[in-house]
């Protein structure tokens, strides 16, 4: 594989079929701290095409990632995901709208994107939200965020509140 460079023990590796480099163009293009490190392509030993891209290692918010081209044997589950802690509403919009597009929308904040990633798209003030010592704010809380799709930061705040409805969105918006 492709150099690493920097002290990261621990790496997310990213099988694709044969879009690794679509994808990694696309994820830096969503992450403002972001950046491709290097490419590595097959050479004569293959398994691919001498001269296609095998590898690709990228950064999105300091994180290192490689994503491989290594064909359709293996496809992306959503039993594993990424977390991304968002601190105001437009972020959880920004993130939303991107990653879903062309993918799809599901509820709790989490989403596939066009290539099978599986995100949750939060912010961080659910967390704290659903700590809350008193269990009847932290129940309305998770009501209102079961309720949602992409998660709405002023709803969660009326619920923990008590105040209006429990939910502002039904459905993949």
């Amino acid at each position: 594989m492709a150099h690493i460079q920097g002290g990261q023990k621990i790496i997310p590796f990213l099988w694709f079929d044969n879009d690794a480099e679509e994808a990694v163009k696309f994820y830096t293009s969503v992450f403002r701290k972001s950046k491709i490190t290097d490419t590595l392509q097959y050479g004569d030993a293959g398994p691919g095409p001498k001269g296609t891209i095998m590898s690709v290692n990228f950064q999105l918010e300091g994180q290192d990632f490689i994503a491989l081209n290594g064909g359709p044997q293996f496809k992306f589950s959503p039993a594993i995901s990424f977390f991304i802690k968002c601190e105001t509403q437009a972020e959880v919009d920004r993130f939303w709208e991107r990653l879903s597009d062309g993918g799809e929308r599901l509820p709790c904040g989490w989403l596939k994107d066009k290539f099978g990633i599986s995100w949750q798209v939060v912010p961080a003030i659910l967390g704290v939200l659903l700590r809350d010592k008193d269990p009847a704010r932290s129940q309305r809380v998770m009501t209102a965020m079961l309720g949602m799709y992409k998660i709405d930061i002023a709803a969660l705040e009326r619920a923990y509140k008590g105040k209006g409805p429990a939910t502002s969105l039904s459905g993949p918006a």
